[in-house]
């Protein structure tokens, strides 16, 4: 397992608006019914993350030793845990456009960096996806960037994901729920149900 810290020391350059918008038509081309798990990013702490090559998704845990069961942040008005955030996918064409090598994508604290194509035309919420056994549910909750994306990745980049087009696409990514348990590991397939 590879450990990331959230400050990596790695040089990074805030791309402009226009940079940004001139990256969109490789994103675009991302698959629609099936594409790849790119990473796996479990973030056991704040700002730590590992990035294993196989891990356990549950829907009683969601990506298992992630911090979503200790810390979740969006709970149900009883207290409960919101099953609807357990596990957050980004795009792996918006995180190499946006964060820059690989070696940063794990900056954006997503749980799955994925190449499909994550837009809402493409996965309604409810849309059900495979990952191996495992099965994840597209919710409705949104996923948006905060102060430390833009800290990240610039100002530029966090009006980017959340103007109308970023929304549309979810350059941000998405929240899922887990239905079915399973492994998930780098380089298996996900695709449309």
């Amino acid at each position: 397992m590879v450990e990331a810290e959230t400050n990596s020391g790695l040089p990074s350059r805030h791309l402009t608006t226009a940079e940004l918008a001139a990256g969109l038509p490789e994103v675009r081309r991302s698959p629609a019914d099936a594409g790849t798990v790119a990473m796996i990013v479990v973030r056991p702490d704040r700002d730590r993350r590992e990035l294993p090559h196989a891990a356990e998704i549950s829907p009683e845990s969601g990506l298992a030793g992630d911090r979503w069961v200790r810390h979740c942040t969006r709970k149900l008005p009883d207290g409960r845990l919101n099953p609807d955030t357990q596990l957050t996918l980004m795009n792996s064409r918006a995180a190499a456009l946006i964060a820059g090598p690989e070696e940063r994508w794990p900056l954006a604290g997503d749980n799955l960096v994925v190449d499909l194509d994550l837009s809402f035309a493409n996965l309604p919420v409810g849309q059900r996806l495979q990952l191996g056994e495992a099965i994840i549910e597209i919710s409705l909750e949104p996923h948006t960037g905060c102060a430390k994306f833009s800290q990240r990745f610039g100002p530029a980049a966090l009006a980017f994901v959340n103007s109308p087009t970023g929304k549309h696409l979810r350059l941000r990514g998405v929240n899922a729920r887990v239905i079915q348990a399973g492994w998930v590991r780098t380089g298996i397939r996900i695709e449309k149900l």
